[in-house]
């Protein structure tokens, strides 16, 4: 029963993936006579693709139409009451409310609830420095970004474009701007690009990219935007360099946006993401969940938690919060850690863990290296590929693989999450019955490869 008697009120914070993914859900578990949902969001869309913005912005896709999911209006003929531009300020968890804004006219009000889905999502880091919000300075998170990006890309004349940070954002931005005829520099403070994997593979990235026509300035941290007399970005400043530009990108990453949960005593890690249970509830609450890019995740090969923006557990997030607040049972297990991007025709991809992340376990292993090709050597167009893999000291259990290479690289990975997620060894590894024919790949395929090094490595450790 809900507060006034009748029927239950579930309050969402937040329209995007998980958010709205909550709100479908519960809708399909429970009609409008039972359960009343409200959904707010801040932004001027929902349900929309965030990875798909780098693609928006090289031309790939032609626009945002093609990148959300559902439209407002969707979401309302669901009987789902979604409000707009609208910012919850507060959350009063004793008095099971909250304080929302309107954006555009300030007017609050306090709306109540018997179940809360907090579903806030991540904000870009934008570094504390001189000239970071000059005018052609753009971080990418929302379409309102993409768009603003495109605007300043179109409007500019200059061909020169700084990408700040190396991780996925910035390879995909780079590729993007290149797309796009730009001149690109990427600066990032890392020793190689892509810190998700180990600096062995990274330096395979830095290579890539720069036969890619791509300045790479790593090492290197920078220290303040130069502005000209338009007060418009010009350029880029480090401690001994300065590299121009008519555009600068913000690809450094994303935090939890958790402000909200903070203030009102919700239970965050050390991420500064929101703790949930298997079920998605926030720790200690009986009524409130949350999904998406503010919760922190179980990693199921380290068994800690862990911080991952992506869209795939934001869906799934979802789904589960809305079953449960729906009256069913769903859980959400944890994660393994799989991501795969591409730069050009250059395909990145990783699962589990990294050296550094294997250390920090607490666990001892060997690692594994090999080259191959995506298909057999004699086939047309098989390219080289290269295959990193950690395994446990003395148990041979699989920790963590690592793939850069041209095509047919980057989907490889998936058979090792599957394993990961099985808890296989790596020699069990060696005997999967994968699909071999030569279009598809060598007789041994590269993952198999490695894994049969890695058995032996595991075997003489």
């Amino acid at each position: 029963m809900g507060m006034d008697g009748g029927r239950e009120r579930l309050v969402v914070i937040g329209g995007d993936a998980a958010g709205m993914a909550a709100a479908s859900q519960a809708r399909r578990m429970k009609g409008p006579d039972a359960l009343e949902i409200v959904a707010f969001e801040r932004g001027d869309y929902t349900s929309y693709s965030a990875c798909g913005i780098p693609y928006w912005v090289g031309g790939e896709v032609s626009g945002p139409k093609e990148l959300i999911a559902r439209t407002p209006e969707e979401h309302r003929a669901r009987d789902i009451d979604l409000r707009m531009r609208t910012e919850v300020v507060e959350i009063d968890v004793a008095g099971q409310r909250v304080r929302a804004r309107d954006v555009d006219l300030g007017a609050e009000s306090w709306t109540s609830y018997d179940k809360l889905v907090i579903a806030t999502g991540a904000r870009p880091i934008r570094p504390d420095m001189p000239g970071v919000d000059a005018p052609g300075v753009h971080g990418v998170q929302t379409l309102g970004d993409g768009r603003a990006l495109i605007d300043t890309l179109e409007g500019t004349r200059g061909r020169r474009a700084v990408v700040v940070g190396a991780g996925y954002i910035g390879v995909e931005m780079a590729e993007a701007l290149i797309n796009r005829g730009y001149e690109v520099t990427v600066v990032d403070r890392g020793a190689e690009p892509m810190s998700t994997l180990d600096p062995d593979m990274g330096r395979l990235v830095h290579r890539a990219m720069t036969g890619l026509g791509v300045t790479m300035v790593t090492g290197t941290e920078v220290t303040r935007m130069l502005t000209g007399d338009d007060g418009r970005v010009r350029g880029v400043a480090t401690a001994d360099s300065e590299y121009p530009a008519d555009v600068v990108v913000l690809g450094i990453g994303v935090r939890p946006e958790t402000g909200l949960a903070r203030a009102a005593g919700l239970p965050l890690g050390a991420h500064q993401g929101l703790l949930t249970d298997r079920s998605m509830r926030v720790r200690g609450h009986e009524n409130i969940w949350a999904g998406g890019d503010c919760v922190e995740v179980l990693d199921l090969v380290s068994g800690q938690e862990r911080y991952i923006a992506l869209g795939t557990h934001a869906n799934k997030h979802g789904q589960v919060i809305g079953t449960n607040a729906g009256g069913g049972y769903a859980t959400f297990p944890g994660v393994v850690g799989t991501a795969v991007s591409k730069v050009c025709d250059l395909e990145i991809a990783r699962t589990g863990l990294r050296e550094k992340d294997a250390r920090r376990a607490g666990l001892q292993f060997v690692t594994a290296t090999i080259e191959s090709t995506s298909r057999a050597g004699y086939y047309p167009g098989a390219s080289p590929m290269t295959v990193k893999m950690l395994a446990e000291r003395r148990t041979g259990r699989l920790l963590g693989v690592q793939i850069v290479g041209r095509e047919g690289a980057g989907k490889r990975v998936d058979i090792a999450a599957v394993a990961l997620t099985a808890g296989l060894t790596v020699e069990q590894m060696t005997a999967l019955d994968l699909g071999y024919a030569p279009p598809f790949s060598p007789v041994w395929d590269p993952v198999l490869v490695a894994a049969r090094k890695a058995t032996k490595a595991v075997r003489d450790s």
